[in-house]
């Protein structure tokens, strides 16, 4: 049988999303808070590593609640995950992934275990075998990960955050300054595997001085509509995900939701909002779309052009 293309269309897109931060930066509030978005009137999953600590949430949302007990492999998660999706929920929210990488019985435990098991108390073989230690966790990892972006519902990973520092030098003196990483932001560091932010749709980092408040390390040009960087992670957030994931044919709720997209500050962020959502009724031959979409970016602009809002 021949290989087949066919034109792309938008439609049903399952997104991954990485939400990140410390104590009282409120990554869990703000990921139920997408979720709640997202899943409407329905209720989503919630799969808590943290002994029940979602459960703190529940008079606020409507959602589903199961315990990840140790030990915290990336299998385990994967297991769990496709549990969730098996039940179609249209939105699951893990909080916390971190154990998956430095919990109990998860990667850097299980190369840990690894190294062990190959070199025991020989200090010298450990040396040499500490690389090939990494082996079968990373690919445990890896496997995980290319499970998690077959699943067809909408996925919230929280991750926990730490400030890391480092010595540099400067004018000849030592200076400890916040640490920098691709995936840090002003020393805050996600405690995951290094590249497993860039393995997501979307990723954020938040912070306890601005709770709630998205501070990108992954945020592609088709998604950036979805996020209101200038405001806390809200519900609205969330349905904006879900009528972009949705594609196919535009409702009247979903075209609201383009329009409510322009409500921006600045004439460059009108225009990538207006663009994103024009090219989607475009795409669809949505013709009232694409003139109500018009007609609104055309009122939002005179507006900031004349300093009304």
């Amino acid at each position: 049988m021949s290989f087949q293309f066919k034109p792309a269309i938008r439609e049903q897109v399952g997104l991954i999303i990485g939400l990140a931060g410390g104590t009282g930066s409120g990554k869990t509030y703000s990921a139920m808070e997408l979720a709640a978005g997202i899943s409407g009137d329905r209720p989503f999953a919630v799969i808590d590593t943290e002994a029940g600590r979602a459960k703190h949430y529940a008079d606020q949302f409507r959602f589903d609640h199961g315990d990840l007990a140790p030990p915290f492999s990336p299998e385990h998660y994967a297991e769990a995950i496709l549990a969730a999706d098996a039940a179609k929920y249209p939105c699951i929210v893990v909080d916390s992934m971190s154990h998956e990488w430095a919990g109990e019985g998860g990667v850097l435990e299980m190369q840990e275990d690894e190294l062990e098991r190959m070199a025991g108390k020989d200090w010298e073989k450990r040396e040499r075998v500490k690389m090939a230690a990494w082996i079968k966790p990373k690919m445990q990892h890896k496997k995980m990960v290319q499970r998690l972006l077959q699943i067809r519902a909408h996925l919230i990973l929280c991750f926990r955050a730490e400030e890391k520092i480092e010595m540099v030098r400067e004018d000849g003196k030592m200076k400890i300054v916040p640490k920098v990483t691709l995936t840090g932001i002003n020393g805050w560091v996600p405690v995951c595997e290094k590249n497993l932010p860039f393995e997501l749709t979307t990723s954020f980092l938040l912070t306890a001085d601005a709770p709630g408040m998205p501070k990108p390390i992954k945020l592609q040009q088709q998604h950036k509509s979805m996020f209101a960087l200038d405001k806390p992670i809200d519900k609205e957030s969330g349905k904006r995900v879900a009528a972009w994931a949705a594609g196919g044919a535009i409702t009247e709720d979903e075209l609201d939701t383009m329009c409510m997209s322009m409500d921006v500050t600045t004439v460059k962020a009108l225009e990538v909002a207006f663009g994103l959502a024009y090219t989607r009724a475009k795409s669809v031959k949505d013709d009232k779309a694409m003139k109500k979409l018009k007609s609104t970016y055309d009122a939002h602009k005179k507006a900031l052009e004349a300093g009304t809002i």
